[in-house]
C-alpha cells in the first residue's frame, strides 16, 4: 500500500558551502555545482552517495553523486529523515518531479526549500522503492554505455577529419599552405569557395518574421538550430511555410549544403529534402565536376573555426557573402574527395545509430518513470530483487 507523504517529512534539504577555485586542492573528491560536477578537491563535505539540487543557476537540476563530495553554495544536498527511504529511488523521484517549475522570479531567484517540502508524493514500501530504483538504474547504465560509445566515435571522427582533410590518403610529399595554416599534400589545390560552388543567401522578405499569414504549411523552413542539431544530413525541421510564405522566400533543392552565417557560425549540413530558409543561412551548390558534396560539407565542418575567427565582431557575430565567397579550402582530386567522404560518412552512420539507440533508451526510461514512480504499474519485488529483497 502506497501512502501520500510530504517531502518535508522524509527529507531535509541542506545548504552547500562555497569553495572557490583558488581554495581547491588537488584531489579526487567531486566539487558539485547546480548542474553537476564542476571540479575536484582533496576533502569532502558530505558522505556519499548523495543527491545535489540546484539552488541557483540551473535551478532544480538534480545530480546523483556516487562518492563523498563537496556541494558548493549554489546548491542544496539531501539528507534522509527516515530509514525506510531508498536514496536512489528518491533521486529518480525528485528528477521526475521537475523541481525547476517551482522556481519563483524573486529579486534573488532560487529554489525555495519550503516549496519542495510541501510537495506530496506517493511513497511505496522500501522493497518496492529498491526494485524501482534497480530497474531505472539498469536503464541509466545502458544510456551511459551508449554515451561512452558516442564520445569514442566522436573522438574517432575528429581524428579522422584532421588526418584525411589535411594529409589525405597515401601521400608522401606535402607543402605548407599559408592560406590554411597547415601542411597539405603537394598535389592538392587551395581554392576559393566561389570558384567551385554557387553561393546564395536564404530569403524571407517580410518583417516581422513570425507573421502567422505565412506559416504552418507543407514547405520546410530550416532554422540555424535545425543545422546544429543535425548530424551532417538535415532530416528534421520544426517550422514550415505555406504557399504565401513560399512567395516571399526561396526554395532550395534537396542536396544543397546549408551553412549558418549568424549565431553558431559555420554549422553546416546537407538538405535531405527541398526547403526554404532565412537570410541567416546560406545555400551552397557545388560544381559536380570539381567537388563532392559530402567532402565539401566535411571540409566546411573541419574549417568552421577559421570561418568563425574571421567573422566581424559586432553586436552579433555574423558572416556575409563577401567573407564566405573568397573563403579558402583544400581541394584534392575528385576521386580522393569521394574516398575521404565515404570514410567519414561511415563514421557518421555509426554515430547516428548510437544516437538513435540513446533516444530509444531515453523514451523507455521516460515511460518507466511515468509508470513506476506513480504506481500506475507495480513491480514484482521478488522477481527484481530476489526473495531476500
Amino acid at each position: 500500500m502506497w501512502k501520500k507523504v510530504k517531502l518535508g517529512k522524509i527529507i531535509s534539504i541542506e545548504y552547500g558551502k562555497g569553495l572557490p577555485q583558488r581554495e581547491r586542492k588537488d584531489g579526487n573528491v567531486p566539487v558539485v555545482g547546480s548542474n553537476g560536477i564542476v571540479g575536484y578537491h582533496n576533502k569532502a563535505m558530505v558522505k556519499g552517495p548523495g543527491i545535489v539540487i540546484g539552488r541557483k543557476g540551473t535551478i532544480g537540476a538534480i545530480s546523483w553523486i556516487d562518492t563523498d563530495f563537496w556541494p558548493i553554495d549554489t546548491t542544496y544536498y539531501v539528507k534522509l529523515k527516515r530509514k525506510d527511504i531508498c536514496l536512489r529511488w528518491l533521486f529518480f523521484k525528485l528528477t521526475y518531479l521537475n523541481l525547476k517549475k517551482l522556481h519563483l522570479a524573486d529579486v534573488v531567484p532560487g529554489l525555495k526549500r519550503d516549496l519542495v517540502y510541501s510537495i506530496k508524493i506517493p511513497l511505496p514500501p522500501l522493497p518496492e522503492q529498491k526494485a524501482i530504483a534497480k530497474i531505472l538504474s539498469t536503464v541509466d547504465e545502458a544510456i551511459q554505455k551508449v554515451d561512452e560509445a558516442i564520445a569514442k566515435t566522436e573522438r574517432l571522427k575528429k581524428g579522422l577529419m584532421h588526418k584525411l582533410l589535411t594529409k589525405g590518403i597515401g601521400h608522401k610529399e606535402f607543402k605548407y599552405s599559408k592560406e590554411l595554416g597547415c601542411e597539405i599534400p603537394k598535389e592538392w589545390e587551395v581554392v576559393k569557395l566561389r570558384e567551385i560552388t554557387r553561393i546564395e543567401r536564404g530569403k524571407f522578405a517580410h518583417r516581422p518574421r513570425n507573421d502567422p499569414r505565412f506559416y504552418d504549411g507543407k514547405i520546410p523552413f530550416i532554422q540555424t538550430g535545425d543545422i546544429s542539431n543535425s548530424n551532417g544530413i538535415i532530416k528534421k525541421y520544426y517550422q514550415t511555410l505555406n504557399e504565401e510564405g513560399l512567395k516571399i522566400s526561396k526554395l532550395f533543392k534537396k542536396g544543397t549544403i546549408v551553412i549558418s552565417i549568424a549565431g553558431n557560425i559555420g554549422d553546416v549540413g546537407i538538405l535531405d529534402f527541398d526547403a526554404c530558409f532565412p537570410d541567416s543561412v546560406v545555400g551552397i551548390t557545388g560544381d559536380r565536376n570539381r567537388v563532392d558534396n559530402l567532402f565539401l560539407m566535411y571540409t566546411l565542418q573541419k574549417f568552421k573555426y577559421k570561418l568563425s575567427s574571421i567573422a566581424p565582431r559586432s553586436t552579433q557575430k555574423n558572416v556575409n557573402l563577401q567573407i564566405l565567397e573568397p573563403f579558402k579550402i583544400p581541394l584534392p582530386p575528385l576521386p580522393e574527395q569521394q574516398k575521404i567522404a565515404e570514410i567519414l560518412s561511415t563514421v557518421d552512420k555509426k554515430l547516428e545509430l548510437e544516437r538513435e539507440r540513446k533516444e530509444k533508451l531515453e523514451r523507455i526510461k521516460k515511460g518507466l518513470m511515468n509508470d513506476l514512480l506513480t504506481g500506475r504499474k507495480r513491480v514484482n519485488v521478488e522477481k527484481v530483487l530476489g526473495k531476500g529483497g
